[in-house]
């Protein structure tokens, strides 16, 4: 891995199946979509918490936030595996959607 070297969703797909499947000796069926969902979700929360401590005033992390950001793509990347959905694809159309009903010309 190079630091700053951008990152496509295939290359997250193949390290992030390859790092479940070794790392945690289990694979990807292993959890319902649910359960995968519900980790995602897990992650979003504790993201949604430090950007609320943040809006009182407290002093948070930058990088903690990223962590949990981070966290979160990375758990909806399984999900969209366990679900057979190429999430870059998915990502595209709605993008390209959205722009169309918005009157954008901004497309991917």
């Amino acid at each position: 891995m190079i630091e700053n070297q951008i990152l496509t969703f295939q290359e997250l797909r193949t390290a992030n199946v390859e790092r479940c499947e070794n790392s945690f000796k289990h694979s990807i069926n292993d959890w319902s979509p649910s359960d995968w969902a519900m980790a995602a979700t897990g992650e979003l929360g504790e993201l949604c918490n430090l950007l609320k401590k943040r809006l009182r005033g407290e002093d948070i992390n930058q990088q903690d936030i990223s962590h949990e950001l981070a966290d979160t793509v990375i758990y909806l990347d399984l999900l969209a595996t366990r679900l057979d959905i190429d999430l870059a694809e998915a990502v595209r159309r709605k993008f390209n959607i959205v722009s169309e009903r918005i009157g954008s010309d901004v497309k991917l």
